[in-house]
């Protein structure tokens, strides 16, 4: 063997008989199966490909920039030229405007435009009321209708005028003027004497109350001691919110033993009654009508029966059994009346009767006929009057009649 062949082989062999490439293969070898013993093996795969997946996107990276974009610009665009054209490109584009044929106006309309009518007058709302009016009751007024026109309670109307109704509803007539209180509330007259916070008390309101009422015209700064005020005796007060109990009218409980109590109410009380008839304690119906005409039992207008309509000298009918204790004139606006005690703690009551056909003490009967319907007293047509009450008050007779 020559000298040169030897020291090739040794080049080949690293000087220890074994050759280079063999001992590389081998390391690499010894290596993996190393990482394989250490459970490595399946991480190292892993790793190496995404190492080798990330040279190749940047390789492509590298291409791309190089060559293909450098070819697609114009060497004197830069950076902001670029920024520049993608902006404009994501701009939105303008709307075309149409074209609109222009407008020929002619004659008024060209003048002056569209014509508007001027409004004249100028509506303001309504302002509060701190005074009474005066009204002129009407043919086919009523205590009702005349408080619902203004707004009012129906006993209010009552309280304002008791110089005129005294708290009967049945002596409205057309042609009286009433005075409209300006809410509810009622109309005191002032007396020498009088104590503010008492009057104010017994009507359930406060003496600020009647004070400070506008209309009253009272100066809180100089009406001085309430028990002792600086208000004229005469005067006129409102008392806002006020109520009292209605100064009754109708007639009192008349009963055979005591006919004579209802001597107060006119010609056609009773004297002395005998004992007579007992009725069964229920009731029938008093004339041959079924229907109102005029006012339904109310204790807020002190109206405790109802008036049952009906023609002139229709006939009226004893409810129940018993006797006469009443049977005339009556002074208070009934005008013809008859009033029967039931001897069962009930009396019945018939009023404005054209015709009465029973005397005082005379016994009737369920269903017996006992007078004519009329318009006498304080009416403003034919109807009946009816109440009904027990020993201890007035009741509804819608509750008792059939």
């Amino acid at each position: 063997m020559d000298t040169d062949s030897s020291s090739k082989s040794d080049v080949l062999t690293g000087g220890d008989g074994i050759n280079t490439e063999e001992k590389h293969g081998w390391s690499l070898t010894q290596a993996w199966e190393g990482l394989v013993r250490l459970g490595l093996g399946e991480v190292t795969l892993r790793v190496g490909a995404g190492l080798v997946s990330l040279a190749l996107i940047l390789l492509v990276i590298w291409v791309m920039s190089t060559f293909y974009l450098q070819g697609k610009l114009r060497p004197s665009q830069n950076i902001d030229e670029m920024n520049a054209l993608a902006l404009a490109q994501i701009q939105p584009t303008p709307t075309p405007q149409p074209v609109l044929p222009s407008l020929s106006v002619t004659g008024m309309a060209a003048a002056s435009g569209v014509p508007r009518l001027a409004l004249l007058h100028t509506i303001l709302p309504a302002k509060p009321r701190y005074d009474s009016v005066v009204y002129t009751v009407q043919p086919g007024d009523t205590i009702f209708g005349i408080a619902e026109r203004f707004g009012l309670k129906p006993e209010t109307i009552l309280f304002g005028n008791y110089d005129v109704l005294a708290d009967n509803p049945h002596f409205l007539q057309p042609g009286q003027e009433l005075k409209i209180l300006p809410t509810n509330g009622l109309i005191y007259r002032w007396n020498n004497g009088d104590n503010l916070k008492k009057v104010a008390e017994f009507y359930g309101v406060t003496p600020e109350v009647i004070i400070n009422w506008p209309g009253n015209h009272l100066d809180p700064a100089t009406i001085g001691d309430y028990a002792f005020p600086n208000i004229a005796a005469g005067t006129e007060l409102f008392v806002p919110g006020g109520v009292r109990t209605f100064i009754t009218w109708s007639a009192p409980r008349i009963t055979r033993r005591d006919p004579a109590v209802a001597k107060i109410l006119g010609p056609g009380y009773c004297g002395t009654v005998s004992d007579g008839a007992i009725g069964q304690g229920t009731f029938v119906w008093p004339s041959t009508n079924h229907f109102l005409s005029g006012y339904d039992y109310s204790p807020a207008t002190n109206h405790y029966g109802i008036d049952v309509d009906g023609d002139m000298g229709s006939p009226i009918y004893a409810v129940d059994g018993g006797v006469v204790v009443y049977s005339g004139w009556n002074d208070y606006g009934y005008g013809n009346v008859i009033v029967i005690d039931h001897g069962t703690g009930w009396q019945s009551l018939y009023a404005h009767l054209d015709q009465i056909n029973v005397a005082c003490g005379a016994s009737v009967y369920q269903g017996q006929l006992i007078g004519l319907m009329g318009s006498t007293g304080r009416s403003t047509g034919p109807h009946l009057h009816f109440e009904l009450r027990t020993d201890h008050a007035y009741v509804n007779p819608w509750d008792y009649l059939p």
